[in-house]
């Protein structure tokens, strides 16, 4: 003793030097331990990364958003009492009497690990949620590493007990955990491997999750079945020695299979009854995240929209059944041989971008890859396929208040996540846009019985023809016009002054189409592109008694405790005035019951108060119909992603290519939904009136007298706003409306 106090003394200096590095070296690793620890508000409020998800109005899930993860959180009170024993006698049989740490587990786990060279888990479940909430990794460290994890394991363990009780740590813990196939969280994993909600999961299926939580890898039910059966039944036998289940059941439950049916539901959305849709939200959800300040990928929102599952479904069936069926019909009458070089260049661009063909290493190499593919008939035949595919859109609108009811983005209406062909094409609409036309006409007063010189002119070039009908000579009332899709009346509207281009647009805008429109006279005839979705809005409008309603798909959003972070209600404005909008849904209801669109009628049985209006663009490249009841607005595309590619002849009109679509939705939503009957109604305080006029003055002088001043050639009973009776008969010499009258056959304007 006195030696080394003479050491000592003898060498204080370096002593001290020595104690103090120690005592550096020690204060700066327990600095490390506490930096990598979380903060007192992150035990106090973990935020686990949670998929977001999508409900339809009346509660059914169509999609989530997530990046790495997805989960869905399960209150304790919904988990099984079983599951819980289950968990507690494989991971950790004291759970409810230690702190955190089971410190004879841990001696246990480190005698077996030294001395019988087997290594045994002696986590706590506390511990485990330790290292899977606050991210603790074990994978290919150092041992200094893991020293340094798992005291940080132990010192978050302990405060997680001192801030949560044990029923909120087992919560989270199994909120937490990743059961493998996408399962973050044991209501996700209940869901996908058992298609039911965690609250109903029987015995021998708790203990099925419970036995993949070590690896879900290892035991994953569909690569390794007999793994996981084993340490079910292991499983089982512990819950037997717990005393949590009895030895008649344990005999009984060992003999279940597995019972696992992996859920369709997969990842993201794909598979959902409406992927366009959500995928249309995702888009809106991701530009609003700075104002709200939320994750859409892990903040685990509820965000409520406002599609009907049952009328997206009928949707789905509609677009089904008539594309399968029209796609046939198209590949009879589609030869390549007369587009040749349009499939020249997609067989040319194909090839360029297969992997070999990439790879190659010379010209010569190139063109042997090149000419091998030219000569490979599935190939080719492939690419033909996919080029000549029909592709569509659809959408429902409450024409109420503007929310999307149904949404049909493409073709695949069950993946398709691709090119929406409701929100995200500019097509012409064809004689689908006449009503805008009109609209303006009858609000510049105008009325159905108004007569129009029904015969082809040439106008700077432009001759336009009548496409539905070649019916031409004489004249005709805007009704009859519009019920039968005539061109030359819609276009002599524009060219002779009674519907000025301007206020064409103004209409346009005011009624949804806020795409910027082409002013050309054409424009009468569907010829500037719109946008689908648009187009029907417009139609809402006309449906909702002139007032305008954004389309809106999202009615709130909620944060993961049930929060409301918004609420979101129909953005809407006066388009149209009221009159207005009841005459022009009056004649566009002459479309559905004996025009363009009767089949509606006649061959798909729906009898509801409907208005409508066919679209067809030059060449048959687009199909469309769009109209509403007094309650939906909803309208069809149909044609191909390359215009160049086109229908071939008149069964690619819009009353035969779109029409079915709106007519099969139409009628299965009515019939299951059991909408109340609406008519459309005239305004009260008798803004529009019933009127009769002489026949002779509207179909052989064109200039309109009243029957009241006599008339010998019988009557035409019509509608009318009320305010423009008294000019009647002085209408077509109004300077207000610019009118270039007397226009004989072929006159050049």
């Amino acid at each position: 003793m006195k030696s080394f106090k003479s050491f000592y003394s003898k060498n204080k200096k370096m002593f001290n030097w020595f104690f103090g590095i120690i005592t550096i070296l020690f204060i700066g690793f327990i600095y490390y331990i506490i930096q990598g620890l979380p903060s007192l508000e992150e035990l106090e409020n973990p935020k686990a990364s949670l998929a977001t998800i999508v409900l339809t109005e009346d509660g059914e899930e169509i999609g989530r958003f997530f990046k790495d993860e997805s989960r869905v959180e399960a209150n304790i009170d919904s988990i099984p009492t079983h599951l819980i024993n289950a968990l507690i006698a494989t991971e950790d049989k004291k759970f409810f009497d230690h702190w955190g740490v089971d410190i004879e587990r841990f001696i246990q786990g480190l005698f077996k690990t030294f001395i019988f060279g087997r290594r045994e888990g002696a986590s706590t479940i506390t511990q485990q949620l330790a290292k899977n909430l606050y991210g603790f990794k074990g994978k290919n460290e150092s041992a200094f590493a893991t020293i340094v994890r798992k005291i940080r394991e132990w010192i978050t363990a302990f405060n997680i007990e001192r801030t949560y009780t044990k029923n909120e740590i087992l919560e989270m813990y199994l909120n937490i955990s990743y059961f493998g196939r996408g399962a973050y969280g044991i209501e996700r994993a209940s869901r996908i491997f058992f298609n039911k909600p965690v609250a109903s999961l029987t015995i021998p299926e708790s203990a099925v999750l419970v036995a993949i939580l070590p690896s879900s890898v290892v035991y994953d039910p569909i690569r390794h079945p007999d793994r996981l059966l084993n340490r079910r039944n292991l499983i089982l036998s512990e819950m037997l020695e717990e005393d949590f289940i009895t030895e008649k059941e344990y005999n009984y439950y060992k003999k279940f299979p597995l019972g696992v049916q992996i859920s369709k539901t997969v990842r993201k959305y794909r598979g959902s009854i409406a992927p366009y849709f959500v995928e249309y939200l995702r888009q809106q959800l991701e530009e609003m995240q700075f104002e709200y300040g939320f994750d859409i990928y892990k903040d685990g929102l509820v965000i409520n929209t406002t599609l009907n599952s049952k009328m997206q479904k009928f949707a789905n069936q509609a677009v089904i059944e008539h594309i399968d069926a029209f796609q046939t019909e198209f590949d009879k009458r589609w030869n390549w041989n007369n587009n040749q070089e349009v499939l020249n260049e997609y067989i040319d661009k194909t090839i360029k971008v297969q992997p070999d063909y990439i790879k190659a290493e010379s010209q010569s190499e190139r063109k042997r890859i090149y000419s091998k593919y030219l000569e490979n008939n599935d190939f080719i035949n492939k690419i033909k396929k996919n080029v000549q595919t029909i592709e569509v859109g659809f959408v429902a609108l409450d024409a109420k208040n503007g929310h999307i009811k149904a949404m049909v983005g493409g073709r695949d209406v069950y993946n398709g996540t691709g090119l929406n062909h409701t929100t995200q094409i500019l097509r012409q609409p064809g004689s689908s846009f006449k009503p805008i036309i009109y609209s303006v006409a009858i609000s510049r007063g105008l009325f159905p019985a108004y007569p129009i010189l029904n015969q082809p002119f040439v106008y700077e070039g432009w001759s336009p023809r009548n496409f539905e009908t070649n019916e031409v000579g004489g004249y005709m009332t805007l009704r009859d016009a519009l019920r039968n899709s005539v061109n030359l009346v819609a276009a002599r509207l524009v060219i002779e002054g009674y519907v000025p281009l301007w206020q064409v647009a103004e209409h346009a805008l005011k009624m949804g189409i806020k795409n910027k429109l082409n002013l050309y006279p054409s424009i009468s005839l569907g010829a500037s592109e719109v946008y689908p979705i648009e187009l029907v809005s417009a139609f809402g409008t006309i449906a909702n008694k002139g007032i305008y309603n954004k389309p809106m798909g999202i009615s709130s959003i909620q944060d993961r405790n049930g929060i409301y972070l918004a609420k979101f209600r129909s953005q809407t404005s006066e388009a149209l005035d009221e009159a207005t909008a009841y005459i022009l849904a009056n004649m566009m209801e002459s479309v559905v019951n004996n025009g363009t669109g009767a089949s509606i009628r006649s061959r798909f049985g729906f009898q509801r108060p409907a208005a409508g209006k066919t679209g067809t663009n030059s060449d048959y490249k687009d199909a469309w119909f769009v109209g509403f009841t007094p309650q939906i607005a909803a309208g069809a595309w149909v044609g191909f992603n390359d215009p160049r590619i086109s229908f071939t002849g008149s069964y690619g009109q819009g009353a035969k290519a779109a029409l079915p679509i709106w007519a099969k939705f139409m009628k299965s939503t009515y019939d299951s939904l059991k909408f109340p009957i609406e008519y459309f109604e005239p305004p009260s305080g008798g803004s529009v009136v019933n009127v009769d006029y002489c026949r002779s003055s509207i179909y052989i002088s064109g200039r309109p007298k009243l029957a009241s001043d006599g008339c010998s050639s019988g009557i035409i009973s019509d509608i009318m706003k009320k305010i423009d009776i008294p000019n009647i008969n002085n209408l077509r010499s109004d300077s207000s409306y610019n009118i270039i009258d007397n226009i004989d056959d072929g006159d050049s304007l």
